[in-house]
């Protein structure tokens, strides 16, 4: 099965879905609030903000808060623009995309009280706006030509469209590791190549002339991609699958043949791509790091890292298991994921006794040529 038909976030309220789980994806939203501004505030033609309607898109919106969180902050930035300028601030088309097994029905019982608050806070001559859903992959086209002010993605990009080809060899391994040989570090270097360059022809077609897009993703710090910031992650999570191997619990035959569609890219690789195909200027690149347990604000304090170490385990399996659960239930079978997440906490715990690994974040923002 492809993977535009399984991949999506763990849907719902309970206690694995993301809705509950997406701590992590709301500072990283948060992070890039600099960014939005200083983007929004530099578009180059006036138009694009004071014209009659303001069209932004939230690329892999995913459901729960952070999908309107991303749009509030967006309407905040341009409704503060048009105020400086004296203009009045535009009306708002909003549209929230994602694949199609997304959550969002739990978006749309979230939209009476959005309205309600931005009346409220704004007053009733705000916007007004109008929210809608778009389904599909945004590595096909999801727009008219020229329709979109504003693209937004976090957390999407480092999603690949599919698997890589050419990935037999690389057994007991699920992404690439440091014992994957050379043929599957290249075979997903050239996946996110073709798709990273497809996503931005796609954009280019729909945004309008000047229009931006602020795109944030998982990246490696180094060139190395055995790097621990890049691998180490996952590395753990095949050595889950393994012990549960010996327990007879899964196949041998399904652990080498799942590989995660994933890729994360370093700086020049990024820098690159966008310079290779020419659509978008890429007028900043920022990069900055979290930690696997979102809740952890502590990045200098190892002793309280060896003393709660089960506590992060279990936060970042967590937050993992709300995204990447689907995918792994239509490989595995939803039978073993309790067991497969409960070893992926304790290995995740015992690493960062050791090592205080850390998620590496590239954030850029473009603007169409």
């Amino acid at each position: 099965m492809g993977v535009v038909n399984i991949l999506h976030m763990n849907t719902g309220n309970g206690e694995s879905s993301y809705a509950k789980n997406s701590f992590l994806q709301e500072t990283v939203i948060r992070k890039a609030m600099p960014t939005f501004k200083h983007t929004i505030k530099g578009m180059a033609n006036p138009n694009t903000i004071f014209g009659h309607c303001f069209t932004l898109v939230d690329l892999g919106c995913s459901s729960g808060t952070n999908t309107l969180l991303v749009a509030r902050i967006i309407m905040d930035i341009v409704d503060e623009v048009c105020k400086e300028n004296n203009r009045k601030t535009p009306q708002f088309q909003v549209c929230l995309n994602d694949l199609h097994g997304n959550d969002f029905n739990t978006i749309f019982k979230m939209l009476p009280n959005f309205h309600a608050k931005l009346k409220e806070e704004k007053g009733e001559d705000f916007g007004p706006s109008f929210v809608s859903a778009v389904p599909g992959s945004f590595y096909e086209r999801l727009f008219p030509n020229q329709t979109l002010h504003l693209a937004h993605s976090s957390y999407g990009i480092h999603w690949l469209s599919q698997v890589p080809k050419g990935l037999e060899n690389n057994k007991a391994n699920i992404y690439m590791a440091k014992t994957s040989p050379p043929s599957v570090f290249e075979a997903y270097r050239e996946q996110f190549y073709t798709d990273f360059t497809k996503f931005l022809k796609l954009r280019s077609k729909e945004t309008v002339c000047d229009g931006c897009m602020v795109l944030t993703f998982h990246g490696r710090s180094i060139a190395d991609p055995t790097s621990d910031d890049c691998c180490r992650f996952f590395e753990l999570l095949a050595k889950s699958l393994l012990d549960m191997l010996e327990e007879g619990l899964v196949r041998e035959s399904d652990i080498n043949s799942f590989n995660l569609p994933y890729y994360t890219p370093c700086e020049d690789e990024v820098r690159d791509i966008i310079h290779s195909e020419g659509s978008f200027s890429l007028d900043t690149m920022n990069v900055f790091q979290g930690n696997w347990d979102p809740w952890d604000t502590d990045y200098t304090n190892i002793s309280d890292f060896k003393e709660n170490s089960h506590i992060h385990g279990k936060n970042a399996a967590q937050v993992f298991r709300a995204v990447a659960e689907p995918l792994l239930t239509s490989h595995f079978g939803n039978s073993v994921i309790d067991v497969l997440f409960k070893k992926f906490e304790t290995h995740v715990a015992k690493h960062l006794i050791e090592k205080k690994t850390r998620y590496f974040n590239i954030l850029i923002s473009l603007t169409k040529i």
